[in-house]
Formats: C-alpha cells, structure tokens, sequence
C-alpha cells in the first residue's frame, strides 16, 4: 500500500482478476502463485495457452516458474537490481511509451538520467542470472501490448519492500501498462480479507478508506464520528514498534489484544516475540482456536468461524463481497466484531451499540469514501469493486483508466539498490528463504486440524539441491540443524533442484520446526515490514 500509494495513489491490486488471461505478456516476481494462489493462477494459466509469454523472477524452480518461458533464478534479495536493468533496457531500447509519460506522469527526466548506469551486466553480478536473460525479460515486458505485473510477498517481506514495489510500479509507468484490460500492477493479497482489513483501517496511518491520521480534515471527521472530542493518536504504530515496546519501564505497551493471528508462528524472531509477549501484564487472544500465542494469554475469547458469521469481506481484486452465516455458531463463539464491541463498552467507550455486522459494514460505508455508494443490502451478489464513490455508481474493477487518484500524475521514483540486512558469510554462508506450500495454509490454525490435509504434508522439510546435501555431508530423509544469528531449528532434509545451490528453502507453516525463530535480521524502514525471505544460515548434520 505505502509504496503504490505514494506513485499512483491507489495501494491495492490494478486490475480484476477476470482479465489475468488477457495479457501478451506477463511478469511474475516474488510470487509462488500456483501454490499460494492455486484457483487465480488458473487465468495465469489460460492466458499461455492463447500465447501469451511469461517471464518469472523467482531464486526457485517453482511449478509456475516450470510454465515461463524465461525463468531469472535470481539471488534472494536482489529484485530492485534486476528491475532496474530491465529499466535501463527498456529506456535504452526505445520501448518507453512516451506519450502515456508525457500525458500522466512526473519526474521522468531525472528518473531517465538515474537509470543510464544500471546496465544488465551490473546487474547480473547481484543476481546471479546472465545479463542477456535480464535484456530478454527486458525486451518481453517493454515491447508488450497488453503486459502484466503479479507479485506477492516474496517482493515486499524485505528491508527494501517498498523500494520493490516502487521499481515494480517504474516499470508499468514506462510502459503504459496501467489503466487498460489485461495490464496493471497486481498485488495478490496473502489472505482472503488483507485488502478488507485495510480498508476498515487496519494499517497505523490510516483511517477506514485510507484516510491519513496525519490530515487534520481526517482527524476531525473521525473525532466526531467516534465521538471522542479529545482522541490524540500520537504516532502511528506498528506490531513491530509494539512487540519493541512490551514491558517497557518508560512509554511500555503492558496490555494487548490479538485477533485472529498467531503471533509466535508467524513473526520473525520468534524468542524476541515470545519474550514481549510473556512481559505483558495482561494479554487477550481472539480465535477460533487454541493456537500457540493463545495458549501464552490471560484470557481466551472463542471466535466463530468464517462459516458461522454474518460479515463482509474486500478480496484482493476488491471485490466487496457478504459472507452468509451457513451452520450456528460452535459452544459459545461469538462474532469477533460481539466480542470487541462487548470489550468496548465493558470499557465505557461509546459508539460500539452495534446489533449486527449490518451495522458495523453500514458505518464503514458512511465513513469511508471508497465504499460511499454500498451499503449491506446492495453488495449481495458480489458484483462491486471499490471505490464505488456514490450510491448507483457501477464501481470500479479496473483502476487508473483515464486517470490517476484526483487526477495526480503518475510519479517515478529515483530508487538504488542495497544488500539484505544481513548478508553470507564464512560463519553462515547460506541463504535461506521462505513461503507458503500447497497443502498448509499459513500457521496451520485450521488445516493442521484436517486429517485429509496433514496425510498429504505432515512435517515441514529443508529443501537443498542435492550437490550442496553432497558437501554438507546430508542424506535425503535424515536431519539436519540449520542456525542464523537468532537461533537453531532441527528439521528433515529433502533434496531437490527446485532450490539452486547456494540457497534453502522451508516454510514458516509448522510451529514444531518454526523456521520464525531464525528470521527478523531486519524491517523496511517505511512499513516495518519484516525481511522474512532473506536469512543467512549455516547447516550441519544432526
């Protein structure tokens, strides 16, 4: 969101996902999508069947990296290099759509002088991958009619994740590739409702409908719609600045209250985690089950699940769509939205008299500009994507057609590249990175409870390409440790060629072998995003 905002004005997915079989040509970085978004990369894969060319960026051999027609194996944490190589070939090479600059963007003069050093051959000495690959992608994307972007958080959980992004956003500038069927920039969301959670405001400098704390205008209309005439926000603040904060003698956070996420699996530096957790004078969990962090809190509120509630949900294309209450409510679950609202007026905060997730979704939509013209009884069928500004408005599947945000000009961003947090080493000369597989779905909150699904994947494994098992003195099926500066995991070795030599690869999915206690060397200055999918390590026989 910080880094597209900033540039187009609009932090979410471009383009529908009706139109992911549309483009003549398609690049995929930092996304596993077969895996983590198996039933939207079946336009992916309808599109290569009408011709269209397909060029991933991706360290691993992934099944959709099987598909491309040019695979850039690049080096964990080197994306902003490769793309600005594929920059400077597609300045250099004339494939800049001139006329789209001239009429929507800013900044581009300085943006072509910057880019004249960042040749494919500089490039390729950070990546890894030989320079004419990275002229080819080049010339694939620039000299495309209709060319799309897909990314997921193999390019925004860096130290550099908006810079990432920025450089992702360049690209669809230089090219005219925004705004237009079968184009875009296209972030695919990581769950189901991230896009619907930052609309409602879950994102520290922002209102509901991404409205800035920081505006006063803002800040007044939220005062009076909360009805909290001396509410002071102070300096919005991330989980991260939290978790920083637990305990602390001066300024400390000594209460918490998480909901629906389970912390000591899913964030980096999993001993640091635990620690600020544990320093709490009172920790609160809201889930539908007893995961790891809801076994460290004081008090357990049982949430009903996603097939038990009345609600709404903003997909990653944004579409807004109702969730129908299908089976009751299992023993005595609520609703999260029950169980917060209950906590709130336990408290004596005022405007929290909801009756129903109608009432909830009808303020939202009042407070909110980009849901002005919806309301609960009109996004029945599913068939709005935000903004829809005013009531009979058609809403907007396609971002940017004729303009950006208010009119704003498209800004270019002056970006250079820098190494991960943390680099290889003689004392931990791997690099490890990290996902999602098929069969697990995040922490296993739900799935690890599905006998089906724990048959197909019962434990996680440490993929290594074989030559490297070979030095390290590893068999296939046996253990090894693998260590970084935070701490050591033990877990079962798979040789495989999906990861090329040099790098590793697990997944953060099972909390036995929680891979989290390694991670966390660093965190993207703008959003303090963590650098999950960079970890030096060192690996040894068990």
């Amino acid at each position: 969101m910080a880094g597209l905002a900033a540039q187009i004005g609009r932090g979410a997915m471009s383009n529908p996902l009706a139109d992911m079989d549309k483009p003549d040509t398609i690049f995929a970085i930092g996304t596993n999508m077969t895996e983590c978004h198996p039933v939207a990369a079946t336009g992916l894969k309808k599109a290569l069947t009408k011709g269209a060319k397909l060029v991933v960026a991706d360290p691993r051999k992934t099944r959709l990296a099987e598909l491309a027609h040019l695979h850039l194996p690049i080096r964990v944490g080197s994306d902003v290099a490769l793309l600005l190589a594929m920059a400077h070939v597609i300045v250099r090479d004339g494939l800049a759509d001139e006329q789209f600059i001239a009429e929507r963007c800013a900044d581009y003069e300085e943006f072509q002088k910057h880019l004249k050093e960042f040749t494919p051959e500089w490039a390729s000495e950070i990546c890894e991958v030989p320079a004419a690959d990275i002229e080819t992608a080049g010339k694939l994307y620039g000299s495309a009619k209709l060319g799309a972007i897909y990314y997921t958080l193999g390019i925004t959980e860096h130290i550099c994740g908006v810079d990432n992004v920025q450089s992702l956003c360049n690209l669809a500038l230089l090219t005219g590739n925004l705004g237009k069927e079968g184009t875009g920039i296209n972030p695919m969301r990581g769950q189901n409702n991230i896009q619907g959670a930052g609309d409602c405001g879950a994102v520290p400098a922002n209102y509901p409908g991404f409205q800035p704390v920081a505006s006063a205008e803002s800040h007044e209309k939220f005062k009076a719609a909360y009805q909290q005439p001396d509410m002071d926000l102070g300096n919005p603040m991330t989980k991260v600045t939290a978790l920083n904060l637990c305990g602390a003698a001066e300024n400390g956070i000594h209460a918490m209250l998480i909901n629906g996420e389970n912390t000591v699996v899913t964030d980096p530096d999993k001993n640091h985690c635990e620690k600020a957790l544990k320093s709490l004078d009172h920790l609160v969990v809201v889930d539908i089950f007893l995961t790891e962090t809801a076994q460290m809190a004081d008090i357990v509120f049982p949430a009903s699940a996603w097939g038990e509630t009345d609600g709404v949900q903003a997909n990653t294309e944004r579409r807004v769509q109702r969730l129908r209450k299908a089976v009751p409510s299992y023993g005595d679950s609520k609703p999260d939205w029950w169980i917060i609202a209950g906590i709130a007026k336990e408290l004596g905060i005022p405007g929290f008299e909801f009756e129903s997730a109608k009432d909830v979704f009808n303020e939202l939509c009042s407070l909110s500009p980009i849901y002005k013209g919806l309301n609960w009884d009109n996004i029945g069928d599913g068939v709005y994507h935000w903004p829809v500004p005013e009531e009979g408005h058609p809403g907007t599947p396609r971002l940017h057609e004729n303009e950006f945000k208010d009119g704003m000009r498209g800004k270019f961003k002056v970006i250079g590249y820098r190494d991960p947090a943390e680099v290889i080493d003689d004392d931990y000369p791997v690099w490890l990175t990290t996902g999602r597989r098929l069969q697990a779905y995040h922490t296993r909150t739900q799935t690890g409870r599905a006998s089906g699904i724990d048959y197909l994947l019962s434990e996680e494994t440490l993929e290594i390409h074989p030559k490297d098992a070979e030095d390290w003195g590893l068999i296939d099926g046996t253990m090894a440790k693998m260590a970084s500066r935070r701490g050591e995991i033990e877990l079962k070795v798979e040789t495989t060629t999906r990861s090329p030599r040099g790098t590793v690869f697990t997944s953060f999915s099972f909390a036995d072998t929680n891979v989290n206690i390694l991670t966390g060397s660093g965190y993207d200055p703008i959003t303090q995003t963590a650098e999950l999918k960079v970890c030096p390590v060192r690996i040894r026989p068990s």
